[in-house]
């Protein structure tokens, strides 16, 4: 929370004067939702700052891109909270819904977070596939399936880009994360995260 408000106050000069949201963000999409698409926490001058999950920031750009390009999103753009973008089909969270300092959250701050991100699953009766951006996102998506009463299987699946493993009613898929670390040194291309969309799409379907 101090992070979260310390980044509010003190913003780079690109966002000076612009008023931060700097509260708990929610998850954002459709309630209909048959996919879930769970990352990591809200970057500082992205959705700390607009309100909206994978909003105002390059991370957000790679994946609503890749969500629109899948056919989930009516745009490929994700600027503000009143930019007129719709899901369909998808829902897009977190584990961790304040910004951690240095997009490193703490296992106390996950597990503080869990019971939300549980809460909302188990509110999105119809989503059967979950897609986890990167390792904390799997192990968060994991622990709360089992918060629902969805232990894993054991051995506990491991995370790796196009991982896949069934847990309970759902089909967990592993995705590297959209974050500028991964996007520019090319660890994750538009063409393998589409992949990860179309088969979560098939999963769905089928």
């Amino acid at each position: 929370m101090e992070w979260r408000n310390e980044a509010a106050a003190e913003p780079p000069r690109r966002f000076a004067g612009e008023r931060y949201w700097a509260r708990p963000v929610p998850g954002f999409g459709d309630p209909a939702a048959e996919l879930v698409v769970v990352g990591l926490a809200p970057a500082a001058h992205g959705a700390n700052r607009t309100g909206r999950m994978f909003t105002g920031d390059r991370s957000g750009d790679w994946l609503y891109r890749a969500l629109h390009r899948a056919g989930y999103a009516n745009q490929p753009t994700s600027d503000h909270r009143e930019d007129g973008l719709r899901l369909t089909g998808a829902w897009v969270t977190a584990v961790v819904r304040c910004a951690p300092p240095a997009n490193k959250p703490t296992t106390v701050e996950r597990d503080t977070c869990l019971p939300y991100l549980a809460e909302e699953l188990g509110l999105l009766s119809r989503a059967r596939t979950l897609v986890a951006l990167g390792s904390f996102a799997w192990d968060g998506a994991l622990r709360a399936l089992a918060a629902l009463g969805h232990p894993a299987p054991r051995p506990k699946p491991k995370f790796s880009h196009g991982a896949e493993t069934e847990v309970g009613p759902y089909t967990m898929i592993g995705s590297y994360h959209v974050s500028q670390q991964n996007t520019f040194t090319g660890k994750l291309t538009e063409e393998m995260l589409d992949a990860v969309f179309a088969r979560a799409r098939e999963v769905a379907e089928g």
